[in-house]
């Protein structure tokens, strides 16, 4: 019974050590921290494994490997030359917007590799070859600065990029383009041109302002002429009136000769006011008699 006690402690002890060798062997190895915005695809014995592991902490398998895919967003750039229908190259920078599908990890580690490798192998060459493709369609290189070209272009080389892309396991989310280098004479053509459309608008903005003048100018003569026409009218109103006055006054005076006396008898009156005036009275038998002012002594002349 002994030996056997024996024995069995002896096993026990061979566990406990086992299991202490491999805590120590594989320890680091059974735990795994993911970092945010990263997922872990793990092989084993160079199978990769279907399920990715997301960021955050996890007990896995110590005899794992690790390959990290950062799925957050990124942006490549791309410069390339264009033909258009006129046979001018035109180089275009676009910026494509894009990630990893954290699902699809599995299978870009399988069938292509790291994410350098999908935008080499995949992104690249397609983008290019859509670029192309679409130039096709373009009649003029100037046409790209149109805004409708510019945003036509933009939809369609996302369209075909993420039909082409998301089955690889890539997500595109924007295609902008960033700027556009047309031919150099092309590009001294549009300055020209744009020099002669300022130079007409600013003739025709000219042109608006002395139509402007002008119409103020005869805005102002007919005014005046009116304020003439009316001030005139106003004197002949005036002169009418006198006249109108006057000719009652002689047809007055016409009809009744004591008139003048009266106005004689008043001013005679008035003249006699002033103690420096003498008075001398001509042809007093006359009906009529005119008063004569004395301006003076003739004895001092």
């Amino acid at each position: 019974m002994s030996n056997t006690k024996f024995e069995g402690l002896s096993v026990r002890a061979i566990v406990i050590i086992v299991i202490i060798l491999m805590a120590l062997l594989f320890g680091r190895k059974v735990v795994r921290t993911i970092p945010a915005g990263y997922v872990g695809v793990p092989t084993l014995f160079g199978s990769v494994q279907d399920k990715p592991y997301k960021s955050g902490f996890h007990v896995v398998n110590p005899l794992y490997k690790w390959t990290l895919y950062d799925v957050r967003q990124k942006t490549h750039v791309e410069k390339s030359m264009v033909p258009t229908q006129d046979q001018l190259q035109t180089t275009i920078d676009i910026s494509v917007q894009w990630r990893l599908i954290s699902a699809s990890t599995p299978s870009i580690l399988e069938n292509t590799g790291v994410a350098e490798q999908m935008i080499d192998v995949h992104l690249v060459p397609k983008l290019r070859s859509v670029i192309r493709e679409q130039g096709k369609s373009i009649k003029r290189a100037e046409d790209f600065f149109l805004n409708e070209t510019q945003e036509r272009l933009q939809s369609i080389i996302q369209t075909e990029l993420s039909i082409y892309l998301e089955p690889k396991g890539m997500e595109i989310q924007a295609v902008l383009i960033r700027d556009i280098s047309l031919p150099e004479f092309i590009t001294r053509a549009i300055e020209q041109k744009k020099e002669r459309e300022q130079a007409v608008e600013k003739q025709k903005a000219e042109l608006e302002r002395y139509k402007t003048e002008q119409e103020q100018q005869i805005a102002m003569a007919v005014a005046k002429r009116r304020a003439a026409e009316e001030e005139a009218a106003q004197v002949k109103v005036l002169a009418d009136a006198r006249a109108y006055e006057i000719q009652k006054l002689n047809d007055a005076v016409g009809r009744n000769p004591s008139y003048i006396k009266l106005q004689a008898i008043e001013a005679l009156k008035a003249i006699s006011k002033d103690p420096a005036s003498k008075i001398y009275f001509m042809d007093g038998q006359s009906p009529n008699p005119l008063p004569l002012l004395h301006l003076g002594d003739p004895e001092k002349k």
